[in-house]
């Protein structure tokens, strides 16, 4: 088989982009994607439906629901942080008195003993933040991708939630000011839920990827849109339950806030009654959750080097992608500035009330209520006018600005800019409002601009990116009010990086963006190609765009049981027919043979196995190709088919004709007939 002639691939990637816009890839650049493809098959090409995994069941869809009710966050980020500031406050003096005087801090700022100096209270308060931030940066990118393998992930989740249920208990025994450093280090717990993968075996989704894809009722992308929306169910009904959470565990608080007003405990009470709530209702996850396995860790990998390996390689793919890279960048920006303008508020605020959970449970319920608000009105409001991603991200976008701009304001008046208590009204009133889908359209955004099956890769990347970038915001900030202790001096700050993020972020061209992923694939299904057809990969785009691969002779072997007609047909089409006396496995087994044995040669037929997947794909869509042009002719003649009936075979042709004939505004009946002598779909379905 020297040379052989002929390859024409149906795949709609290639025949739309290559054909309207050549690429042209050099050797260079070859070796560079085809080494970094090698590595992302090893590290994200994992198949968790290589095992049997459970049906989601109502039980187990109302334990996650619940675990995120009690999971909404009052704990660790709202009481958590107003008592440790508290603690600090209280252990502080007031630079501007001589000699220092333990609780005395006044307006002139108030400051802690920190190694053989001091630093104010709102820096330490910033840094605690910033090392958090850090910890769970270290962590997610450490233990995060390592929780999609085997049953790591579910034991993780149980550790960090026992972890942070016993951290909140202990935040009650924090009442002195001398107990300030035990505070810090509660408040540097870190603690977030893993996504379980219940979305993809709610029985709806099972039923039409087990079901209804299999039998061709449904497209593939039909099947995508069903699991899709789905997992959008099941993330906005946990998010609202978050903010429903949010929303009662506050108004139950007032039951202990409001009758033991001014009582020492009051405070540590509410916690233990914050955290008792998440405890009573997310121990049912642990009881109901269903083993789901992930496949093996990759070979050379471990649960420690797993999660550093593949944001390495999405940092040296990034580059290919400059849309994606200018967003992610931005992302970075404005995550940061928002993050630290919220710790910076929360500071300011819990001075103004003097650390009371009473005041700080109002501003949470105007902000929750607002929030569980904002979260569906966004939604409708953008489905009613077709409002693009874009523009609904730079809505909520223009507030992340405005936050810190009005706090800036405070710097030259005291009638606003977070000086008195109606400003702090206005503020979580707004945050709720603007801020709550913000989190939401900055995913969406980041979907646009993601190329196809490269999602988890670049996915990890952004959320990497949303925990990393606080990092630098609260240490720039707690510079600037260490060396001024002013508070309010850290919002130009900010206000400057959320601008200029938001500035970037305007200027990001979606649709250019989705043109360079388009591309990004189809360089990378090139050197797929060109591996299983052994050419350069500028020869395949010659190819492709000619409808010829370049090559001269096209040896085509059949078994005896092809009838001489046919073997006429397929040679007068210019190919040397070689009759294998045996039958078609005998025919496929030396086919391979001789395509190994020749040089140039390229193996083309439709059995898959380990290392040649994309040719045989490419030949299912052929047979839909002729599906079409069947379509047409009969279309011409003023006929709809009823029935059609097509053998089995290996299934590639039945997989197309199937897949065509359900998949259509209306269906039609496929009767699939396949000799005794090799019934392979008969059997199948006899032994399930």
């Amino acid at each position: 088989m020297e040379d052989p002639t002929g390859i024409s691939s149906q795949n709609d990637v290639f025949t739309k982009g290559v054909m309207n816009d050549t690429i042209v890839i050099d050797d260079k650049k070859a070796k560079d994607i085809k080494e970094n493809l090698e590595k992302y098959e090893q590290l994200f090409g994992t198949d968790e439906d290589a095992f049997e995994q459970p049906t989601t069941t109502r039980k187990e869809l109302w334990a996650y629901y619940l675990y995120y009710n009690g999971n909404n966050g009052v704990g660790p980020g709202s009481y958590s942080s107003t008592l440790f500031q508290s603690a600090i406050t209280a252990a502080g003096w007031d630079p501007a008195v001589s000699p220092p005087q333990q609780g005395n801090c006044g307006s002139a700022g108030c400051v802690v003993k920190w190694g053989s100096g001091t630093r104010s209270v709102a820096s330490v308060v910033l840094i605690a933040n910033g090392i958090c931030f850090a910890a769970m940066t270290v962590l997610f990118v450490g233990l995060g991708s390592a929780a999609d393998y085997g049953t790591f992930g579910r034991w993780l989740l149980l550790s960090l939630t026992v972890v942070c249920w016993v951290f909140q208990y202990g935040m009650m025994a924090i009442r002195h000011p001398s107990q300030w450093p035990a505070a810090m280090g509660a408040t540097l717990v870190f603690y977030a839920a893993l996504f379980p993968r219940l979305s993809r075996y709610m029985p709806k989704v099972r039923k039409a990827r087990d079901e209804d894809l299999k039998e061709g009722k449904i497209s593939q992308n039909e099947y995508d849109e069903i699991e899709s929306m789905e997992r959008n169910h099941i993330s906005n009904v946990s998010t609202a339950h978050s903010n429903i959470g949010y929303l009662l565990i506050l108004a139950i608080n007032l039951s202990v806030l409001l009758p033991l007003q001014g009582f020492v405990f009051s405070n540590n009470l509410a916690l233990c009654l914050t955290n008792s709530y998440w405890v009573v209702l997310g121990i049912w996850w642990f009881i109901y959750q269903q083993p789901r396995p992930g496949p093996k860790m990759p070979k050379g990998s471990n649960y420690f080097s797993i999660g550093w390996k593949q944001v390495y390689l999405a940092m040296r793919e990034i580059r290919h992608l400059p849309q994606t890279f200018i967003y992610l960048v931005a992302f970075f920006l404005l995550a940061d500035g928002l993050n630290t303008t919220g710790t910076l508020i929360s500071i300011i605020q819990n001075d103004l009330v003097s650390f009371s959970f009473l005041e700080n449970t109002y501003f949470g319920l105007s902000q929750a209520a607002c929030s569980t608000f904002s979260t569906l009105g966004f939604w409708y409001f953008q489905k009613y006018f077709g409002i693009k991603t874009k523009y609904m991200f730079m809505i909520t976008n223009a507030f992340t600005v405005f936050i810190p701009f009005y706090g800036m304001l405070g710097l030259w008046t005291d009638k606003v800019g977070y000086h008195t208590m109606r400003d702090f009204w206005i503020y979580n009133i707004m945050f709720g409002l603007f801020q709550a889908p913000y989190y939401a359209y900055a995913q969406t955004m980041m979907s646009e601009v993601t190329p196809r099956g490269y999602e988890n890769m670049f996915f990890g990347l952004f959320g990497i990116t949303n925990r990393a970038s606080s990092i630098i915001g609260p240490n720039v900030v707690q510079a600037i009010i260490n060396k001024t202790n002013n508070n309010w001096l850290g919002f130009p700050f900010l206000f400057s990086i959320c601008a200029a993020a938001s500035i970037v972020i305007w200027f990001v061209d979606v649709d250019k963006g989705r043109e360079n992923c388009r591309k990004y694939v189809e360089e990378r299904k090139l050197l797929r190609v060109a591996k299983e057809t052994r050419m350069t990969s500028n020869e395949v785009v010659e190819g492709i765009s000619t409808g010829k691969l370049g090559v001269d002779n096209t040896d085509i072997f059949v078994p005896t049981a092809v009838k001489g007609h046919d073997r006429e047909l397929i040679a007068k089409e210019g190919a040397e027919v070689t009759v294998i006396q045996g039958d078609y496995d005998d025919t496929v087994r030396l086919a391979a043979e001789k395509t190994t044995s020749s040089q140039g040669g390229i193996l083309i037929q439709d059995t898959s196995f380990e290392g040649y997947e994309d040719i045989p794909s490419w030949i299912v869509d052929g047979y839909s190709t002729m599906m079409h042009e069947i379509d047409s002719q009969l279309e011409e003649q003023g006929l709809k088919p009823t029935i059609i009936i097509t053998p089995v075979g290996v299934g590639s042709l039945a997989t197309a004709v199937v897949t065509h004939a359900k998949s259509r505004g209306h269906s039609i009946t496929t009767l699939a007939v396949e000799p005794d002598t090799a019934a392979c779909l008969h059997t199948s379905l006899k032994a399930s």
